[in-house]
C-alpha cells in the first residue's frame, strides 16, 4: 500500500502533459536567445574596447548590436515560426478535406497508425473508432502530423519573446562595460559575460537533462573565445590608451 502511495506520488510530478513540453521548449530558446545576446553584444563592445577608450563609442556600438540583434532575432523568428504555421494550416486543411472525402479510408489509415505502434489490429481499430468519434481532426493530426489544431505557434508571440530574450542576454556586457572606468572596463566585462554565460549554459543543460559540466565549458569556451578575437581585431584598427 506505502509503495502504491509512493509510486502515485512519483507520478504526479511527471511531465505527462504535451503543454509542459511546449513551455519547456519555450524556456529553452529563451535561454538559447538570452546567450545569443550575451556573446554577440559581448564580442562588439570587447572588440570596440581594442579599438578606442572612447566610452560614448563603446556605449554607441554596444546599443546598435543591441537593436540589431534583437530586430534580427525577432525577424528571423516571426518568419520561421510564420512559415511553420502556414505548413501546418495546410496541412490541417488537407486532412480536413481527406476526413469529409474518404472517412473510412481515413479511419483505416489511423487504426494502421496504431498498430505500427505495437497495439493489436482489433484494439488499434477500437482505439481509432472512438478517438474518430470524439474528434477526427485532433486525432488524425496527432498521429499523422504531431499537430495539435489548438495549439499552433504565433508567429508574434515568438519574435516577441525572442527579442525579449536577446535584449536581457545583451543588457549584461552592455552595462558590464559601460559602468567601470576605462582601465576596469574589458575585465569587468569578461567577468560578468562568463558568470552569465554560465547561468545560461547551466539552465540549459538542465532543462534538456543534459551534461552540465560540459555545456558550462561549452557555453563559457565560445563566449570568451568571441571576446578574445574581437578584441585583437579591434586593437588592429585602433590604438587603446589607458
Amino acid at each position: 500500500m506505502t509503495e502504491t502511495r509512493d509510486s502515485a506520488r512519483a507520478h504526479a510530478h511527471e511531465p505527462h502533459h504535451d503543454s509542459l513540453g511546449s513551455r519547456l521548449n519555450w524556456l529553452r530558446a529563451g535561454v538559447l536567445g538570452a546567450n545569443d545576446g550575451i556573446v554577440s553584444v559581448a564580442g562588439i563592445v570587447v572588440g570596440v574596447a581594442g579599438a578606442t577608450t572612447d566610452h560614448g563609442a563603446i556605449l554607441m556600438a554596444g546599443i546598435a548590436g543591441l537593436v540589431a540583434g534583437a530586430l534580427s532575432m525577432a525577424g528571423g523568428e516571426y518568419v520561421s515560426v510564420s512559415t511553420q504555421r502556414d505548413t501546418e494550416r495546410a496541412a490541417l486543411r488537407l486532412e480536413k478535406h481527406e476526413l469529409k472525402t474518404m472517412p473510412e479510408a481515413e479511419e483505416r489509415e489511423l487504426a494502421d497508425i496504431y498498430e505500427a505502434k505495437g497495439l493489436s489490429r482489433e484494439l488499434a481499430e477500437r482505439v481509432a473508432r472512438e478517438l474518430t468519434q470524439k474528434d477526427a481532426l485532433a486525432a488524425h493530426a496527432d498521429a499523422e502530423l504531431g499537430i495539435d489544431p489548438d495549439e499552433l505557434t504565433s508567429p508574434w508571440q515568438a519574435a516577441w519573446a525572442s527579442l525579449a530574450a536577446f535584449t536581457v542576454g545583451a543588457i549584461i556586457p552592455l552595462v558590464a562595460i559601460a559602468l567601470p572606468p576605462t582601465s576596469w572596463r574589458v575585465w569587468t566585462c569578461v567577468i560578468a559575460v562568463v558568470v552569465g554565460l554560465a547561468l545560461t549554459g547551466y539552465t540549459s543543460a538542465r532543462l534538456g537533462n543534459a551534461g552540465v559540466r560540459r555545456a558550462l565549458i561549452r557555453n563559457v569556451g565560445v563566449g570568451a573565445l568571441t571576446m578574445l578575437i574581437t578584441y585583437y581585431v579591434g586593437t588592429l584598427f585602433g590604438v587603446t590608451t589607458g
